[in-house]
């Protein structure tokens, strides 16, 4: 079972049972939005990202999002990264029906999945392989069409869904996510698959 250095944030009990599952890593979950009242949990999850650092990792819908963006304004210092599983439709086999948005959590993710989304945020393994990061900024993303443009929304979530990341993200944090977690190089590779998908 390989081990991860930094704590793993997760919303619920069955996404912590599936990543016991394949991985050694300190695991906590944030009980859905209860980490919004718990302060306690909120000055341990700092701690955490002060000392070994902290992933968070959430589901790809809109209550992920904003228990990652809560977490994200919340701890100030530290070392705080972020994975990102891709939208897949379907249900858990516990759940009698899908969620809401009808994708797939964390829980719901092969044990593939998972690892490539957290090699790809930073975690870092007991075999010591951490992924280069890129270094794009927003002027990066004005020139490749994804913020300042009427039609930059749509192009970000046809990126957002070509690179397996959430599609409700705004310009700033999709820069942050692609900077966490691809190298410049996928990103071209994207961009350069997403033109092609429009001349097409």
């Amino acid at each position: 079972m390989k081990r991860i250095r930094e704590t793993i944030i997760v919303e619920g009990r069955y996404d912590v049972n599936t990543l016991k599952q394949y991985f050694d890593a300190h695991i906590i979950e944030t009980s859905g939005f209860g980490i919004f009242n718990n302060t306690e949990k909120r000055k341990l999850i700092e701690k955490l990202a002060e000392k070994n650092g902290i992933i968070v990792f959430t589901d790809s819908d809109g209550a992920g999002l904003v228990i990652r963006n809560f977490i994200r304004g919340a701890v100030k210092s530290g070392n705080v990264k972020h994975a990102y599983i891709p939208e897949i439709e379907g249900k858990e086999k516990r759940k009698a029906s899908a969620s809401k948005a009808g994708l797939l959590g964390v829980e719901g993710m092969s044990r593939e999945i998972i690892e490539n989304a957290l090699r790809r945020a930073g975690a870092t393994f007991d075999d010591g392989e951490v992924q280069k990061k890129s270094d794009l900024t927003k002027q990066d993303m004005y020139f490749a069409g994804l913020s300042g443009d009427s039609n930059s929304s749509i192009k970000r979530e046809k990126l957002a869904e070509i690179l397996g990341l959430p599609k409700l993200m705004s310009a700033n944090a999709f820069l942050a996510a692609i900077n966490m977690i691809y190298t410049r190089e996928e990103f071209e590779k994207a961009i350069s698959e997403l033109d092609n998908e429009a001349c097409i």
